[in-house]
């Protein structure tokens, strides 16, 4: 459904140094420059980072949270710490294990250095 994702970002360096970090975890490259964005690419899809084109400050969305696909608790365990050690805040409940009505789920949210909400969800096999 989707082919990228873009977020607006202030410190651009400093958000690559922070993506590269917690997008590694998941086995993607560093960030690949652009002129005023970096993008980081897999086989399931593009995500991107840059400064706002229109020169206006960078916000993050209020409720709006961009998920990413990890293989194990462990990997998003790995994703979380990566993301606070470089300049990103955990936010939410801890790291760990949820029950949802579709079953049970592992979530890691944190927020970017510009606030930015990122979740790393894991769905066990049944």
């Amino acid at each position: 459904m989707f082919s990228h994702v873009m977020v607006g970002v202030n410190d651009l360096e400093a958000s690559k140094k922070f993506y590269d970090a917690v997008l590694g975890t998941l086995g993607v490259g560093p960030g690949v420059a652009n002129r005023n964005r970096y993008f980081y690419r897999s086989p399931s899809g593009t995500f991107g980072i840059t400064t706002p084109i229109d020169g206006e400050a960078a916000c993050h969305g209020n409720g709006s949270t961009i998920g990413f696909t990890v293989d194990s608790a462990e990997q998003g365990d790995a994703f979380h710490a990566a993301g606070v050690a470089n300049g990103g805040t955990t936010c939410e409940d801890a790291p760990g294990f949820r029950e949802a009505p579709a079953g049970k789920l592992y979530l890691a949210y944190l927020r970017d250095p510009d606030g930015n909400k990122l979740c790393a969800l894991h769905r066990p096999a049944a």
